[in-house]
């Protein structure tokens, strides 16, 4: 019989289609590699629909995330918060009377990372925050405690392509400014218009498409023996500059 893990997942091939029936938010979706006989299939299809990611995951992989409880191949994480659409980032801004303040995670897996992206995000009033649906952290129950709540209340909109969704925001009048290590000091760029902040992974830092989208780099200057940041730190660093120079707007 299929149980609910007490803890971020259900697991099970019931519980977990029986959620996606009613539409309970479910983020993502691990199913045994090789695996999709049976309800498995429609298990895969039903989220995909809901717009949901779909993973292939190892048999010890989901032992974890079941946590002793019966998986018959299939687990389920929950969604802290709804994603929007990149539409509804735009409308907030343009509510509020001021140019787009909008941050891109580019390819941040560490859960711990997007949270503490997301919580600093929020305290900088910046509009939403964009994700991609491939290589990133979602929205569990890690994000959401490691953003103080934050990732209920920043809007989040998960797309496809980020390439595809740089080129939109460049037809608002939207600069992207990626961070990498070399650039344009920070704090000599100009981020009083409509700016997008996208921060890249702390392994890889930009995937190269994204980079090549971005109109300017921003760069921290580093004194030390180590040559790298905290995602998480430089978008806060960044985040700052970008409310010191736009003031109350």
């Amino acid at each position: 019989m299929e149980q609910t893990s007490q803890k971020e997942y259900i697991v099970g091939r019931n519980a977990v289609l029986e959620a996606l029936k009613a539409g309970r938010g479910i983020d993502t979706v691990y199913v045994l590699e090789g695996d999709h006989k049976g309800s498995i299939g429609k298990i895969i299809s039903l989220a995909k629909d809901a717009g949901a990611v779909v993973k292939q995951a190892g048999r010890q992989k989901l032992d974890q995330l079941a946590e002793g409880v019966p998986h018959q191949g299939v687990a389920a994480s929950f969604a802290c918060a709804e994603y929007v659409g990149l539409e509804e980032l735009l409308s907030a801004a343009e509510k509020k009377g001021r140019s787009p303040f909008l941050v891109i995670a580019d390819e941040i897996e560490d859960p711990h990372n997007l949270g503490a992206i997301i919580r600093t995000a929020e305290a900088c009033g910046a509009d939403g925050l964009i994700l991609p649906k491939r290589r990133s952290a979602s929205l569990n129950a890690t994000v959401y405690k490691t953003s103080a709540g934050a990732a209920s209340v920043l809007p989040v909109a998960r797309v496809a392509n980020l390439v595809s969704c740089i080129r939109e925001l460049k037809k608002h009048g939207i600069w992207i400014y990626g961070a990498e290590m070399e650039g344009s000091p920070w704090d000599q760029l100009d981020f009083t218009g409509g700016t997008a902040l996208v921060i890249g992974s702390e392994g890889k830092g930009l995937s190269r498409l994204v980079k090549e989208e971005c109109d300017f780099l921003a760069t921290l200057p580093m004194f030390g023996q180590i040559n790298s940041l905290n995602a998480s730190v430089a978008a806060g660093i960044l985040l700052y500059e970008v409310v010191r120079q736009r003031g109350k707007q």
